[in-house]
């Protein structure tokens, strides 16, 4: 979507959850400590959205379907594999989706050095939320990732930087698959993720 630059909002992936009904989920997350930035609206016969904040101060979309369901491919390489809320209040945060979204949520580790929750586990997990408390910059909001799978992330980085984009974080091996940042062209920052 075309960021005419007017709202001083730099360009953004947003993530966007599925509701069986945006305007009740807009209307709850006003009542569990979220705001409406953008009310419920039609999108002609594709569906319905809203864009909110959590009660973390996060933005995040609601995407009630019409013609348009969402992700037909997740998981690939070149598709999304996973989206990441982070957050120095994860137990807010968690309450929050579980109150809004109805999500089924699972600890995945809940030490002091790494505290993440799961939606959905093992399999069907479909998304997460990280205590960023010891590495989120100072000033920093709460936030969600995106993660795009790749084959190779250092093909990858290589191919973004020759397109006009930037590394942001060099690609790094984690429990999780080899993990880089990078900004497009526009500014926008996104993950990579390859081997997950």
């Amino acid at each position: 979507m075309r960021n005419d630059g007017e709202s001083g909002i730099p360009d953004v992936w947003s993530t966007y959850l599925a509701t069986a009904d945006v305007k009740a989920t807009a209307d709850a997350a006003t009542e569990h400590g979220g705001r409406v930035v953008v009310p419920p609206m039609e999108v002609g016969e594709m569906g319905s959205m809203a864009v909110l904040t959590d009660a973390v101060g996060a933005t995040i979309g609601a995407w009630q379907p019409g013609a348009h369901h969402g992700f037909a491919i997740l998981g690939e390489p070149g598709t999304p594999n996973w989206f990441e809320l982070h957050t120095r209040d994860h137990a807010a945060a968690v309450k929050f989706y579980e109150d809004v979204f109805g999500w089924d949520t699972h600890v995945a580790s809940d030490a002091p050095d790494f505290r993440y929750t799961t939606l959905g586990e093992g399999e069907s997990q479909l998304a997460g939320i990280m205590d960023a408390t010891a590495f989120l910059p100072g000033g920093a909001p709460a936030h969600w990732s995106i993660y795009f799978g790749v084959t190779d992330a250092d093909a990858a980085l290589t191919k973004i930087v020759e397109l006009g984009g930037a590394v942001v974080l060099p690609a790094e091996d984690t429990p999780f698959g080899r993990l880089a940042t990078a900004g497009d062209p526009t500014g926008a920052v996104f993950k990579l993720v390859a081997g997950s």
